[in-house]
């Protein structure tokens, strides 16, 4: 398969159900996907919001239904595209205290396969002033810059988002919405979890709670 077929340009969830334990959270989910299309999944706290992003970033296990990843040549393998193409952003960054920023930012780079989009991350995000200062002494919201700048100093096709606005001021939260337009505009696509709409156009999966 040459590269230019491989490349994920679609997901699809077909009736995909999830359960944490004994209690049903997802029923049946339906999703279509394609380059350039945002969408936002909603719902109240325990729905499952965040079970989905992890289930399609493989961490979960669907109890039914299908996840498939597509290309122009159809279906994907699922585990080379978890590991080459997608980008998961959970409520924990997953970043080391003890590192400097410009540390933090090298291995993560090194880690996804980046080579060319540090200096890009540093400026989208503001980090330069921050470079040489421990990640233990960032703030909440300086943390939560650190762990985006990894969407752009290794670019990946499909980023997974659990509450990525959170705890950014204005400011930030502006610079995240232009970092995501010029990703859905380059043909990129992302699955947020979300409380608060997101200001950008894009469908919109509402879970509600299983019966």
């Amino acid at each position: 398969m040459t590269e230019n077929a491989s490349r994920l340009t679609g997901m699809k969830l077909d009736a995909v159900a999830l359960s944490r334990g004994a209690r049903r959270l997802v029923a049946e989910v339906n999703l279509n996907l394609s380059a350039g299309e945002l969408v936002s999944v909603t719902g109240a706290n325990g729905v499952g919001k965040t079970s989905l992003i992890r289930a399609i970033a493989g961490l979960i296990v669907p109890d039914r239904g299908e996840i498939n990843f597509l290309s122009g040549a159809g279906v994907l393998d699922p585990e080379t595209v978890r590991a080459e193409q997608i980008h998961l952003l959970a409520h924990q960054d997953g970043l080391k205290s003890a590192r400097t920023v410009r540390q933090e930012l090298g291995f993560w780079s090194r880690w996804f396969g980046g080579t060319t989009g540090l200096e890009t991350a540093v400026d989208a995000l503001s980090l330069k002033a921050l470079l040489d200062l421990d990640v233990r002494k960032l703030s909440a919201g300086q943390r939560r810059r650190l762990a985006l700048a990894r969407l752009i100093a290794a670019p990946r096709r499909l980023w997974l988002l659990d509450e990525p606005m959170a705890p950014l001021d204005t400011s930030s939260r502006d610079q995240l919405a232009a970092i995501m337009d010029r990703h859905l505009k380059e043909g990129g696509m992302i699955v947020a979890a979300v409380h608060d709409a997101l200001p950008l156009a894009g469908q919109t999966l509402r879970l509600d709670r299983a019966s």
